[in-house]
């Protein structure tokens, strides 16, 4: 086998629970040579002894923090063992189809892009329903001189069938972390992924970046990956996914995002305010209501479980687990939003 040029480095997007179905099919459908980084933040028991064991049988690096990473904080982890000409930046709840990275690799060589992503699909079954087809990410100002960021997502909610949905290799300005090819070379020119972007806007963030220092971003429809939400979670998932999804780390990064593009307080981040929680609430406490309806399909006496009962007391929860996890990972907003390691914390490696 020829020396790899690509480090595929994959990190927690919102559960562990998705763990072995995700590896497993990386290996089965990733026929070009490569290196694989496992970053492991907190995976509960079952799941970081399967991982010491897969990275023994297949020769990955596994790298494990016992305390939950934010997303980027996980790839820039990752991104310090890589020393590949290209990385591929993949969440632990993605499935790919057959050749997946040689057409993302094949795309970069032959337009010289610096950042390549997949045709993106989502839910189960595989490879039916899109979640994403490239899109738009830049800066516009308007009449009254305001900067104003303007986010598209093309064809998301399609069908692959449908006879309108015509895709091909095409320059765009957006790709997600779901599944992202990046030249490692660019990284000398960002830096590392911005960890103060918590949970939130990060690839926005990142392309954008990218555009500014002169690369460019292409979408793949050759590539074919589906990443797969699921609820209710598992158990040992819901004290991650709350963290991950939770309004403090939200609202940190779309202030985040405003300051450091200079973009005004508009209708897009109204509409992001007050919608803070929405994953949670569909995810988690939904199926609760349901459960506890029987359900049946009463609109009204769902919205008095959902918002007079279940909401307020998770908000609470909410609040105080990200308390909790700042002043233990979090450094004062003074300093860069890194995780702090303790000798006891430190990284392990396999």
């Amino acid at each position: 086998m020829s020396e790899p040029q690509v480090t595929i480095v994959v990190s927690p997007r919102e559960r562990f629970s998705y763990t072995r179905e995700s590896l497993e099919s990386i290996y089965e459908n990733t026929q070009v040579p490569f290196k694989l980084i496992y970053v492991d933040g907190n995976s509960p028991k079952k799941t970081r002894e399967y991982l010491q064991n897969q990275a023994q049988e297949k020769g990955f690096q596994l790298i494990r923090t016992d305390y939950y990473l934010t997303p980027n904080r996980a790839r820039n982890i990752g991104l310090a063992e890589v020393d590949t000409k290209y990385v591929v930046f993949v969440d632990n709840d993605i499935i790919p189809a057959d050749r997946w990275l040689k057409a993302l690799i094949d795309c970069s060589e032959e337009t010289e892009a610096t950042v390549v992503g997949p045709l993106m699909f989502q839910y189960l079954p595989l490879h039916q329903e899109i979640h994403f087809a490239g899109g738009e990410s830049h800066v516009v100002v308007d009449a009254k001189g305001r900067r104003r960021l303007r986010e598209k997502m093309y064809k998301q909610g399609k069908q692959i069938t449908d006879p309108r949905v015509k895709l091909q290799r095409t320059k765009t300005e957006l790709c997600e972390f779901h599944v992202m090819l990046v030249r490692t070379e660019i990284f000398q020119h960002l830096g590392t992924f911005d960890e103060q972007m918590l949970n939130t806007k990060e690839h926005l963030d990142f392309c954008m970046n990218v555009a500014q220092n002169g690369g460019n971003v292409y979408f793949e429809p050759k590539s074919l990956v589906t990443y797969v939400p699921t609820s209710p979670l598992k158990f040992t998932d819901l004290h991650y996914y709350m963290l991950r999804w939770s309004d403090a780390w939200e609202l940190n990064s779309l202030t985040k995002l405003r300051e450091k593009w200079n973009l005004a307080e508009d209708g897009y981040f109204q509409h992001k305010y007050k919608a803070l929680g929405w994953r949670r609430r569909d995810t988690i406490l939904m199926p609760i209501v349901r459960y506890l309806t029987f359900g049946i399909q009463n609109q009204f006496l769902q919205k008095v479980l959902m918002y007079g009962l279940f909401a307020p007391l998770e908000k609470l929860l909410n609040r105080y687990l990200t308390s909790v996890y700042a002043k233990k990972y979090l450094q004062p907003k003074s300093t860069p939003s890194t995780p702090v390691v303790t000798p006891e914390q430190t990284l392990s490696k396999v």
